[in-house]
This record gives C-alpha cells, structure tokens and sequence, in this order.
C-alpha cells in the first residue's frame, strides 16, 4: 500500500486541507493519505497552537467521511522537535510493508534545502507538490527527479487567516467541515 503522508499543524484542519488531501487520493497513484498532526514544527511559535488532541480530534471529525484519508497522531509519540526524517523512518519500521511519500506544496519545496537529513528523504521517498500561488519563482530543486507534481487546485484558504477571522468575529463556517466548525464554535477555540 502506497501512502501519502501529508503534514501539518491543522490548526484548524479546513476545507482547503481537505480538498487537497482528497485530490491526492483520488487523482494519484496514492492508496491512501494520512494528515500526520505535527505536534511541534520546528518553524512555528509553539504559543499558537492548540493542544495536541484538540487538533487531531478536529482531523478526525474532518476526515471520517473519507475512506482514503485517515488522521494520524504518529508524531505524538517521537522525541521533539518533530523531524520528517525521524517520523519517516518510525513509520517504517512500524508498517514494513507500506510505502510512503511525502506530500507538500510548491513553497515546503522551495524550503525543502533546509530540512533535516533531506539528502536522505529526496533518496528514499518521492515528494508530491501541489501548485501554490508564490511571490517569487521557484528555486531549482536538486532532487527533481524525486519530485512528482501533481495538478491539484490552489488553495487560498489558511488555517492562520481563519484564526484571525475567529478571533475578529467573523463567519468562517465556509472554510471549515462542519463537524469541524460545531467543535470549534463548542470549545470556543480562538476567541
């Protein structure tokens, strides 16, 4: 089984999310993906962010209409910061069988030069990138060959927007599932 492991803080997880996920599921040689809930991302101010379970209980509410996308806490228990490497080769030796690859957009590419022991990711995983709108071209990335882009929808929803949307008063039932929003709207989470 091939899976695609698609990272983030979800933080909310939203449709965006969703919507991306789903694409790579039903439009690629991908068998499933699992949105992996990154306890600490060694780029974002830990402040921020929701406890742990919150944020996979939301990706479990999220994705349980979805047979091909699963949540996944597999970082919860590694040492942290969190390291793709590291959780790479933890879900090998837990799933021998399994192959994985990584899933990310077009900008985690241009920045992807700077991730732990990447020589070794671009070795062993292919990497699919979903487009995003950049402010600047995309820097030339030295393992192309690993690189499998794939023709999903660009995506202008982010989970830091809908925070500040929350936080403002805004409606942002739209942007979320909504199992999601009612969860959200029940903890009063960004407020």
């Amino acid at each position: 089984m091939k899976i695609g492991l698609y990272f983030g803080t979800f933080n909310p997880i939203h449709v965006g999310h969703l919507i991306i996920a789903n694409h790579f599921a039903e439009h690629s040689d991908l068998d499933q993906v699992w949105c992996v809930v990154t306890p600490q991302n060694p780029h974002k101010a830990k402040q921020s962010i929701l406890d742990n379970r919150e944020r996979l209980q939301m990706v479990e509410l999220a994705t349980q209409d979805y047979p091909k996308i699963k949540s996944s806490d597999i970082e919860f228990e590694l040492s942290q910061p969190n390291y793709t490497v590291h959780t790479l080769a933890h879900l090998e030796g837990k799933y021998p069988d399994y192959e994985f690859a990584l899933i990310m957009g077009e900008d985690n590419l241009m920045s992807l030069h700077k991730w732990k022991n990447v020589d070794v990711i671009a070795e062993r995983y292919a990497i699919y990138v979903y487009p995003r709108k950049l402010d600047s071209s995309p820097q030339s990335v030295t393992f192309q060959e690993h690189v499998v882009k794939v023709g999903a929808p660009i995506i202008e929803i982010s989970s830091s927007l809908i925070r500040s949307a929350i936080k403002a008063g805004k409606n942002v039932q739209p942007m979320l599932p909504k199992a999601v929003w009612v969860y959200l709207d029940e903890m009063n989470f960004y407020k």
